[in-house]
């Protein structure tokens, strides 16, 4: 699994800074900031690459690491990991609100930062396809239409046969709903599982066995294999 290219570090303890860099530049990742307040980090974000955001929540100043990713998320589409030594209830129920792509605890070792890298970079890669819509007449498509018997509704996120929606089960619902955003466009494996599943360690046998499901299902729905590569909903109008 890739890692990001650039990250920015909000760390206030120059010992821990360094910690996160010295792990990071191991695997050639590149710190394109470390800060300690939300001033300079806001004022840095303006004039450098970032990929990512590591946020320890108690920093300088009177803004907290929450507070700042709050600010920073206003403007930016970035994804940001927390790092603290509290666990509390509290500050939990907190950190949830922000839907963050993780959090790590203090003390901490190398592999957890990069397996908690890895996966929320992972994450956010597959979120960001998985959002993007099949554009019609430079307006978005509330509707996809297949071929004359299935339409699949991107407001209800239910797919229709001659007007009837048709009853899917959670994971086939998934599955649907990213073919049909990228309708006439292959989909990988490993982005079709990590939406599902949000775990690379899920066996390629459990998308073939929904596939399948769903095939036997829907037999004329139009998905189709491309080998070694991934699926494709295919619209023929």
């Amino acid at each position: 699994m890739i890692l990001p290219e650039n990250i920015v570090i909000v760390e206030d303890e120059v010992i821990t800074q360094r910690y996160l860099q010295d792990i990071l530049s191991q695997h050639k990742v590149h710190v394109s900031g470390c800060f300690d307040n939300a001033s300079d980090t806001l004022e840095g974000l303006k004039g450098i690459e970032c990929d990512m955001i590591l946020m320890d929540i108690n920093i300088k100043g009177p803004v907290d690491g929450i507070q700042l990713a709050k600010i920073i998320l206003e403007t930016h589409t970035l994804p940001v990991i927390f790092i603290t030594a509290h666990n509390d209830d509290a500050t939990l129920e907190e950190l949830l609100e922000l839907a963050p792509y993780g959090f790590i605890g203090k003390p901490f070792s190398s592999k957890e930062i990069l397996v908690t890298l890895r996966i929320a970079y992972k994450r956010y890669l597959i979120h960001t396809e998985a959002s993007k819509v099949v554009p019609s007449n430079d307006q978005v498509a509330t509707d996809i239409v297949i071929n004359e018997y299935y339409t699949y509704s991107q407001t209800s996120s239910l797919l229709y046969y001659d007007g009837e929606a048709i009853k899917l089960n959670k994971k086939q619902s998934m599955l649907l709903e990213i073919l049909s955003k990228n309708v006439n466009t292959t989909v990988a494996y490993e982005t079709i599982i990590l939406h599902l599943w949000e775990d690379n360690n899920i066996s390629d046998s459990a998308l073939r066995t929904l596939v399948y499901s769903i095939r036997k299902l829907l037999p004329d729905l139009p998905i189709v294999s491309h080998s070694k590569i991934g699926y494709s909903l295919q619209a023929t109008r």
